[in-house]
């Protein structure tokens, strides 16, 4: 059953590997309640997501619990969105869940189950900063680095049966540094996260400076005034702009899309991307980049039209 579009109300939950955050909206966005939570490790985290959704459907009228048809649960790491099954998630230690029915049973709903930056950035390109064009690149900037890619009007997907190898979209897992790179969790050595996320770039400011700091924004907000935050900054960008390199040759996107946490960095990041892919390109367009207009409720913002639509679309 497809949420009626005039009417009914839809749950959407964003799984992230700090917070899990959750909404019910109805058809315009408008949020009817909300709520945060800490993610436990484990699997521990499905109790505390059931939970969370339980305790947001009794917050409702008894009028409006009755118009919430659906839900979309979007989870990090690797998922298999048509078995409903959590396959890994190194940060929250998980491994092969079965979740679709517990959640399902659990609200007493039709539960969707999808990767959380992969629905990020579909709404990204179908509802936000991409929206109207066929070809756009997004990036999810945090603690890791993903995103999408949408080609001629479609999103691409890892085919199915792969997602226990492969997530599509997995741009921070480039390497681009062989030779004199970092060690990548992944196992490969040099990837675009070891330079470009958010603990990589604090990691490299506090070995150029001895200064531990708490995050990568303390770094873009000393980028004017401190050199060792300019180099830093400047050897992020040129990390980002190599791991592009290939997938803009390969499929000409007309437009990158910067969001996550690390996107609050506003024009240092989006204007330095631009400027080191126009010095690169020689064959290949140079796309415009642009923030998301979603931020980091991008996720959320997906789930809830996965949940009203039912498919990625």
């Amino acid at each position: 059953m497809i949420a009626d579009a005039a009417t009914d109300l839809v749950l959407a939950v964003d799984v992230g590997g700090g917070t899990t955050k959750a909404e019910i909206t109805d058809a315009g966005g408008a949020v009817r309640c909300a709520a945060t939570v800490g993610t436990p490790h484990g699997e521990a985290a499905f109790d505390g997501i059931e939970r969370l959704g339980r305790e947001l459907l009794a917050a409702l009228p008894p009028g409006d619990r009755q118009r919430v048809t659906r839900a979309a649960v979007v989870l990090p790491g690797l998922v298999d969105s048509d078995r409903g099954i959590a396959v890994f998630s190194s940060n929250l230690g998980w491994r092969n869940v079965k979740v679709g029915h517990r959640f399902a049973d659990g609200w007493g709903l039709p539960v969707l189950i999808d990767h959380d930056v992969t629905v990020a950035g579909w709404a990204e390109w179908r509802f936000g900063a991409g929206r109207g064009l066929d070809d756009v690149c997004v990036l999810i900037l945090g603690t890791g680095i993903s995103g999408t890619l949408s080609v001629g009007g479609r999103l691409v997907r890892a085919p199915t049966g792969q997602l226990g190898l492969a997530q599509a979209g997995e741009y921070g897992h480039i390497p681009v540094r062989y030779r004199d790179g970092l060690r990548c969790p992944c196992g490969n050595t040099g990837c675009v996260e070891t330079v470009a996320s958010g603990p990589a770039i604090a990691r490299a400011y506090a070995a150029r400076t001895g200064h531990e700091i708490t995050g990568a924004e303390t770094v873009f907000a000393a980028v004017d005034t401190d050199p060792a935050a300019r180099a830093v900054i400047d050897d992020a960008i040129d990390a980002l702009a190599a791991g592009l390199l290939g997938v803009v040759h390969a499929s000409c996107p007309e437009l990158i899309v910067l969001g996550g946490g690390l996107a609050r960095a506003g024009a240092v990041l989006t204007d330095g991307l631009h400027a080191r892919l126009t010095t690169l390109l020689r064959v290949a367009p140079v796309p415009r980049v642009t923030l998301g207009e979603f931020g980091i409720r991008a996720g959320l913002i997906g789930a809830a039209h996965l949940a009203r639509t039912g498919e990625l679309r």
